[in-house]
């Protein structure tokens, strides 16, 4: 029962190519919305707090700060109207969920940027 059932979630979900990212990196989210006819591509940047799930049910959190005030938005990775995920800056992080950015502000909500 158990491989039917992968084999149709398969089937039906979109799959995305996104590229690799993980939680501490900042990304920008081009996202789709549709207004009454009009289809139209918004960005969404911010940092990526946490990854969770796995396969079909994969999602991912982007944190960003709008007006002095913050702004979370749970995204599916195996969602059709993400057009795109660009990878702006690759930060240092130690944890998996960095839920501790969200008591931060200012120059102490600063993540360390990887140098390559």
């Amino acid at each position: 029962m158990d491989s039917r059932l992968r084999e149709i979630v398969k089937e039906v979900s979109h799959t995305n190519e996104l590229p690799d990212f993980k939680s501490g990196d900042t990304v920008t989210v081009h996202y789709k919305i549709k207004e009454g006819g009009k289809e139209r591509i918004q960005q969404f940047q911010g940092v990526v707090l946490q990854r969770k799930g796995s396969g079909s049910t994969e999602t991912f959190t982007v944190r960003k700060m709008a007006s002095g005030v913050g702004v979370e938005r749970i995204f599916p990775v195996s969602s059709p109207f993400i057009d795109k995920v660009d990878v702006n800056k690759v930060g240092v992080v130690r944890r998996a969920r960095i839920f501790y950015l969200r008591g931060l502000t200012g120059k102490a909500a600063r993540i360390k940027e990887k140098r390559f």
